[in-house]
């Protein structure tokens, strides 16, 4: 029987897949918070990077009682999509909307990995962990979507 202590590879693997998009939504959120004007809009973005930081650690640490070396960076996918927020943002200077659209679409990624994720290992020891997580991500995911709307 599975505990949090002897994951299966299965679990142990979406749960390092978590981590990377985690630290992927973290580093995206504190581009953002320097590409928008609105200091309201800035600090959301910051508690969401801090959020997902903390699921980061809070994941590693179970992928540490596994026995296993838990990631430490990103995806090269998160650093394009930084990158091209980068632009956007320098391009658009710091237009409310077009920030907003590109971090609910970085939402849409970790809410659908969160969603995967979770079918994938129904029933592990960890899940109560991920759907905690997950309930944050989609609650975050919904308030920067009806942001973005409220600007369109």
């Amino acid at each position: 029987m599975e505990s949090v202590s002897t994951l299966n590879n299965e679990t142990i693997s979406g749960i390092q897949n978590l981590i990377e998009i985690n630290i992927d939504s973290s580093e995206g959120f504190r581009t953002a918070a320097d590409k928008v004007e609105n200091t309201d809009i800035a600090n959301m973005f910051r508690q969401c990077a801090n959020e997902r930081e903390q699921n980061a650690a809070q994941l590693r640490s179970i992928i540490q009682v596994n026995g296993e070396t838990p990631e430490d960076s990103g995806t090269i996918k998160g650093t394009v999509h930084r990158w091209w927020l980068g632009l956007r943002g320098t391009v658009q200077q710091g237009d409310e909307h077009a920030v907003l659209a590109e971090a609910e679409r970085g939402e849409d990624a970790i809410k659908h990995r969160y969603e995967d994720t979770l079918k994938e290992t129904a029933g592990s020891a960890v899940n109560d962990v991920l759907q905690s997580q997950y309930t944050n991500v989609k609650s975050r995911h919904d308030q920067i979507r009806d942001m973005r709307d409220a600007r369109a």
